[in-house]
């Protein structure tokens, strides 16, 4: 589920110009872009017009930029596996590397210092969010399936042990990637982009923000006063998350029903509430998201949250369709305190609400998804058109090169520039972009390599790697096409899918059932993990199209960077699973971190290798319902709500962000996150300049700070100079929060 770009980074519900997508208006507010300046660059499907002050940028991958782009993106890597792990969410490092190498460049680029003075410019900015992009990658398979195989024991040992391993599997995922989505650039950017609408919003508000940093003087101080905003942001998050480790009850957690139940001499009903999870988190990772993903958005998950914990789930445990497990056995003042959350012991007891809530939400994403992509039938056609008749010219170039000919091929060629008209020419010449031979060498060497290391590291033969490379590629497409529209990329549908695919793949082949889980994992993650990748590195793409910065030197940026990842991401895994060895441990009832996304994986490569393991048939049922439901509303919007009606679309509710709650495992998160809304909106009312100058700064700050505060308290509980160790634990149930 590593939602990097499920709520990370979602558009805020704001239409600044009915020619630009609601949800790329808000980001383009949070990049400070007033109505003039979106109107003076309102297609957006061409490269940007630049300020004549600008510096003409000859060499924009410089040392400089690709150092620092590595170090921002590594934080952001850093960050995201203490975020992933405790929440299922992950992070895009673009506009914090945007920002904040903008500052750091810009304060040395006037002195005459080797390698980091000189002239800056938006080009060179972008190969540092270029390498932010590919450093701060790839951490989403470590916050997912990896940790599921060792929670299955489907893995044995532990992965300080399976170092090595984990980073073949990290190599693989990053560089497959990598490779594929080269020449996806030319085709979602410049060949049907327009016809597709494939705005990529985080992307574009980007290259907006970098563009208005660069913009003279005037730029200049709007830059400084966004550095000040994201690093005040970042300093206090980080502060806040340190300490709050000494006093987790009181600067972090806030259980207003176990202080209820305390003051009540351990005699009142509030612990009932307390077990479903309602209580408050001072998490500034979602209060900053909150900022970001508008109030549609955060209804919707808050709504979510009420209709699964508050409704669903008491209901199903009152009529013992499930049941909770208490939390503390040998204590009769918390005799009513429970956990609905548990997804141990699958198939041999009654399930937890959670696991029942499990299916609809993975039913309503997938649903939502798929309907999504097939309403934009004429639109994917002319994409397959386009691909046919792209081919077509290659082979009649290839044909005539050699004296050949061939009626077919040249009559396509020739209806090819006839369906190309509103495609504009790409603005990077031949010796600016990747050539052919660069990417396809390196994709054939990665299967390769992927079909040797999977087969001896993994017991996954041959064929199935392929079929997951096959599905990593074809989820491809639908991510980008997807995430370029809505800013959310469908990766919990995309996993999913590729789990519940491989679990028929692998029935009657003479897998044991934990081999089965350990091949659905791995190949789960390659297919998903590769999927990520093209959608953040696609993103980056645009970006760099956007500003003219040439192809080529993004994607040496973005491989450096990737080289980095394929390290650290593998490392900080080892960091928090040796720091808290109860993330690898599916029985633990008292961890600080809830591994959503672990035990969602790890509890749908159950249900599809186990036999013992079923889906309830209530669930079921429900999820059935709820994703003809959703589908329908899609058709309406798509097709109903168009033309004057539009203007009501914005009061439908958003049904991946709802079943994200049916997903989590409580709704402290959702909670959050819709009080980091309320502050946004108020924070508009106010004052939407301060909101347009400082609000992206500030949330991105917020992510980013509490993700290393995590980080450093993982060092801290390796030292046993931890807050469970020289910390109180006072204001928290039975001492554990």
């Amino acid at each position: 589920m590593a939602l990097t770009q499920a709520v990370e980074t979602p558009a805020l519900e704001k239409e600044v110009n009915e020619k630009v997508d609601e949800k790329f208006d808000e980001k383009a507010n949070s990049g400070h872009v007033d109505t003039q300046e979106i109107e003076a660059d309102l297609d957006l499907y061409v490269p940007l017009q630049m300020e004549g002050s600008i510096v003409d940028e000859r060499g924009p991958l410089t040392i400089r930029s690709v150092l620092i782009g590595i170090v921002l993106g590594s934080l952001v890597n850093a960050s995201n596996l203490y975020l992933g792990l405790k929440t299922g969410f992950t992070f895009a490092a673009s506009m914090f590397g945007a920002i904040f190498g903008y500052g750091i460049i810009k304060t040395f680029s006037k002195s005459n210092l080797p390698i980091i003075g000189g002239s800056f410019g938006p080009q060179e900015n972008s190969i540092i969010q270029a390498a932010a992009t590919g450093a701060g990658g790839i951490a989403g398979i470590f916050v997912a399936g990896i940790p599921a195989m060792y929670q299955l024991g489907a893995q044995k040992g532990n992965p300080r042990d399976d170092f090595g391993a984990i980073i073949t599997i990290t190599l693989v995922c990053s560089f497959f990637g990598l490779f594929f989505v080269t020449p996806l650039r030319k085709f979602f950017i410049i060949q049907v982009g327009r016809e597709l609408k494939l705005l990529f919003p985080t992307a574009t508000a980007v290259a907006l923000t970098i563009k208005s940093m660069h913009a003279g003087a005037a730029g200049a101080r709007e830059a400084l006063s966004k550095l000040k905003a994201l690093s005040l942001a970042f300093i206090v998050a980080l502060v806040q998350r340190v300490a709050s480790y000494y006093a987790i009850g009181i600067l972090y957690d806030w259980h207003f029903f176990t202080w209820i139940h305390i003051w009540s001499g351990y005699t009142s009903w509030a612990m009932n509430i307390e077990s479903w999870g309602w209580w408050f988190e001072w998490t500034p990772a979602f209060i900053g998201s909150g900022i970001l993903i508008g109030m549609n958005s955060a209804l919707s998950m808050f709504g979510g949250a009420v209709i699964a914990w508050a409704i669903i789930g008491p209901a199903l445990v009152h009529y013992g369709e499930c049941i909770g497990k208490h939390q503390i056995d040998d204590d009769p003042r918390w005799a009513d305190w429970y956990s609905f959350a548990s997804l141990s012991n699958l198939g041999h007891e009654t399930p937890s609400p959670r696991y029942w809530l499990l299916w609809p939400g993975v039913m309503i994403m997938v649903c939502t998804s798929m309907a999504e992509l097939a309403v934009q039938y004429k639109v994917i056609g002319y994409a397959g058109k386009v691909i046919w008749q792209r081919t077509c010219a290659n082979i009649n170039g290839l044909l005539v090169k050699y004296g050949k000919h061939s009626n077919y091929f040249s009559s396509h060629a020739a209806m090819e520039v006839k369906a190309s008209e509103n495609i504009i020419e790409d603005p990077a010449p031949a010796e600016e972009q990747v050539s052919l031979w660069m990417w396809a060498t390196g994709l054939i060497v990665t299967i390769a390599a992927a079909m040797v290391i999977f087969a001896l590291q993994w017991g996954m033969n041959p064929g199935l790697t392929v079929l997951a490379c096959v599905l990593g590629f074809l989820f491809s497409f639908l991510a980008i096409q997807i995430g370029a529209v809505t800013d959310q990329t469908p990766l919990t549908a995309a996993s999913k899918a590729s789990q519940l695919i491989f679990g028929a793949a692998t029935q009657g082949k003479g897998f044991s059932i934990k081999d089965a889980q350990r091949v659905n994992l791995v190949a789960g993650g390659l297919a998903s993990g590769g999927a990520d990748v093209a959608m953040s590195l696609t993103s980056d793409f645009r970006t760099g199209f956007l500003l003219g910065t040439p192809p080529i030197k993004q994607w040496y940026a973005q491989g450096l960077g990737t080289i980095i990842s394929v390290f650290l991401a593998p490392g900080m895994f080892v960091l928090f699973t040796t720091a808290y060895p109860c993330i690898l441990d599916a029985s633990a009832e008292h961890c600080p971190f809830a591994v959503p996304s672990v035990a969602a994986w790890a509890a749908v490569a159950q249900a599809v290798t186990d036999p013992n393991v079923k889906i309830p048939l209530t669930s079921g049922i429900f999820s059935i319902v709820m994703g003809v439901f959703c589908v329908a509303q899609v058709v309406f919007r798509h097709f109903y709500l168009v033309g004057s009606r539009e203007k009501y679309r914005e009061y439908l509710p958003n049904w991946g962000a709802i079943a994200l709650s049916f997903v989590l495992p409580n709704p402290v998160f959702t909670t959050a996150a819709m009080f980091g809304a309320i502050v946004a909106w108020g924070w508009r009312k106010w004052n939407i300049k301060s909101f347009d100058l400082y609000g992206y700064a500030v949330a991105a700050g917020f992510i980013a700070g509490e993700g290393l505060g995590g980080v450093v308290g993982a060092v801290l509980q390796i030292a046993g100079v931890s807050g469970d160790v020289l910390g109180t634990s006072v204001g928290c149930p039975a001492g554990y929060c």
